[in-house]
């Protein structure tokens, strides 16, 4: 029988995530705010009242009734330890999808338009992530603000991601790839744009996925009218569109396109110019995920565009919904944008819009310079949708000067060789 070699970058990384675990713990004891894990009311099949600012489908009630089962604190200590493992699977989850980028590909046949990178199983294995790099890596990602406040407050923004990348980084023969999707987004709305951007993203098999997502999101929905008709009629005719359900939109908390314009312009209700944005965004949005899958094969980039997407148009978008951020800066990583990794990093755990005034309404009178600082996270999500943009543009211009170049080189090279035979 062998052993795993004790190693002092095995030491170093044990060490890492104990001393980022204790910090944790310090931080929790010493916060003003403990850490929160909301119960709400005790959810039975006989008797249920949608809460006026539900922002979840009655369906996410019936999944979470077992939640209620537990005592309090038993429920906090599950949900925190959870979180953390969750966490360490989103790492490994991560580095699988930026990996696939990289995996071997069929040799393309000469056509402008290259052969867009499929999740399917490459002929050689994807490097798995050992486990010493997994637990630097959390130890590091639990000080990335959406994540310490996932982990802290008790959100499920780390399960709900976990799934929908699995489900979409699986083989696109896959059996019932879409269905956890569409179950994620019976729980979640905002998931629900990854089902528009499968249909759209040109191929069979991602049109399949896209299909069963949809026909697994009607599944939720009608079961959660089965089980709970009236609170079902009353979120799908009313709820639904109440986009100010969840909360105050224009607090700093809300890293959404909303609580952006919201804050600019100084109101609490931003009304048609964020409207009209947020459908130039959607568009937009979906038609670039699409573009880069399509036109410049990059798959990873499609997804975290729509994730990006999905998160700007959104009507709330708390902090922690920002978990995407731990994809996103696996894949700067993988690409070796390290510069690029770094500055994305700094953003999520800077917490600059806790440092502006943020009570009794002050994110409605902030200066034009504290602007940016209260909406750190939306601003980065343009910035990156303008960057993928600028991206699927230029490398093909690039490419298609220097195919320019090389066949005025070859002419060039030919005629001096013909002129050196008639000498």
């Amino acid at each position: 029988m062998t052993y795993p070699t004790v190693t002092v970058r095995s030491l170093l990384a044990v060490g890492a995530l104990a001393l980022s675990l204790t910090a944790l713990a310090v931080f929790a004891a010493l916060c003003p705010a403990a850490p929160f894990v909301p119960t709400g009311p005790t959810v039975s099949f006989t008797e249920y009242v949608q809460p006026a600012s539900a922002a979840s489908p009655p369906f996410a009630a019936i999944l979470f009734v077992p939640v209620t089962w537990l005592p309090v604190a038993t429920l906090k200590a599950v949900v925190v330890v959870g979180n953390v493992l969750l966490l360490a699977l989103l790492v490994r989850l991560s580095w699988r999808f930026a990996a696939h980028r990289h995996a071997p590909t069929p040799v393309p046949t000469p056509t402008p338009v290259p052969t867009p990178v499929r999740f399917s199983r490459p002929s050689v294995p994807v490097p798995v992530l050992s486990w010493v790099p997994v637990l630097l890596c959390v130890a590091v990602a639990l000080w990335l603000e959406p994540v310490l406040r996932t982990v802290l407050f008790g959100e499920i923004g780390l399960a709900l991601t976990c799934v929908v990348l699995w489900d979409l980084t699986r083989p696109d023969h896959a059996l019932g790839k879409g269905f956890a999707l569409g179950v994620v987004a019976g729980v979640e709305l905002a998931p629900a744009l990854f089902i528009a951007y499968l249909l759209l993203a040109g191929r069979p098999d991602a049109v399949r996925a896209g299909l069963t997502a949809l026909g697994s999101l009607i599944g939720t929905m009608l079961l959660g009218a089965l089980v709970l008709p009236g609170a079902s009629l009353d979120f799908w005719t009313l709820r639904v569109f109440e986009t100010g359900r969840a909360g105050e939109g224009w607090t700093t908390d809300n890293q959404s396109l909303q609580g952006l314009f919201a804050r600019a312009l100084r109101t609490t209700e931003p009304g048609v110019g964020w409207a009209v944005a947020c459908v130039v965004i959607t568009f937009a949005g979906l038609w670039l995920a699409r573009r880069a899958v399509v036109r410049k094969g990059l798959e990873t980039w499609g997804i975290l565009v729509t994730a990006l997407t999905a998160l700007l148009v959104s009507p709330v978008s708390w902090s922690h919904h920002w978990v995407w951020c731990v994809p996103l800066l696996t894949v700067l990583l993988a690409e070796g944008r390290w510069r690029t990794a770094a500055a994305v990093a700094l953003v999520f755990a800077a917490r600059t819009f806790r440092l502006v005034p943020h009570e009794g309404g002050a994110e409605l009178r902030l200066p034009w310079w504290q602007q940016p600082l209260a909406s750190p996270y939306a601003l980065l999500g343009l910035v990156l949708l303008a960057y993928v943009a600028y991206r699927c543009h230029a490398p093909r211009t690039r490419t298609a000067t220097r195919r320019r170049a090389t066949a005025v080189a070859g002419q060039l090279s030919a005629s001096n060789s013909s002129a050196s035979t008639i000498r």
